[in-house]
């Protein structure tokens, strides 16, 4: 195992990661570090149905841990922020649960904000990365 930062990125990840100059991820030893995803579209513009977006979020989500060797079972801390949670946080639960599988659940802490640079829904993760999963960039 190594202490060295390592970029991940998902195949076919969208244009939001050039744009802003981050990576989808970092690894670290045998931690990954996901940025925040949010539901962009190839072209990095936003989803426009709030329910698909998070879907769409979930499935960014997805792409970054599989690219490290990881499932949504490997994850231990979640963050997502809202624009709007009151108003959202039916939505956002009726997806979280057909996504994150069986308990022990992840922990997690929902945070409110007022700016998302025009999306409404954004999931970070921090995950372990599974013993077997060999160290490699897609």
């Amino acid at each position: 195992m190594h202490n060295k930062r390592e970029a991940i990125l998902p195949e076919g990840h969208h244009a939001l990661y050039e744009a802003h100059r981050y990576s989808a991820a970092i690894r670290s030893g045998d931690l990954l570090f996901v940025s925040g995803q949010v539901g962009s579209r190839d072209d990095g513009t936003p989803e426009p149905v709030f329910e698909a977006q998070v879907r769409l979020a979930f499935t960014n989500l997805r792409g970054v841990l599989a690219a490290a060797g990881c499932t949504f079972d490997d994850v231990v801390d979640v963050t997502t922020f809202h624009t709007d949670p009151q108003s959202q946080f039916e939505t956002v639960m009726t997806v979280r649960m057909a996504e994150i599988g069986a308990p022990p659940y992840p922990n997690w802490t929902a945070v409110g904000v007022t700016w998302l640079a025009g999306f409404d829904f954004e999931i970070k993760v921090i995950a372990r990365i599974p013993a077997n999963q060999s160290s490699g960039t897609l």
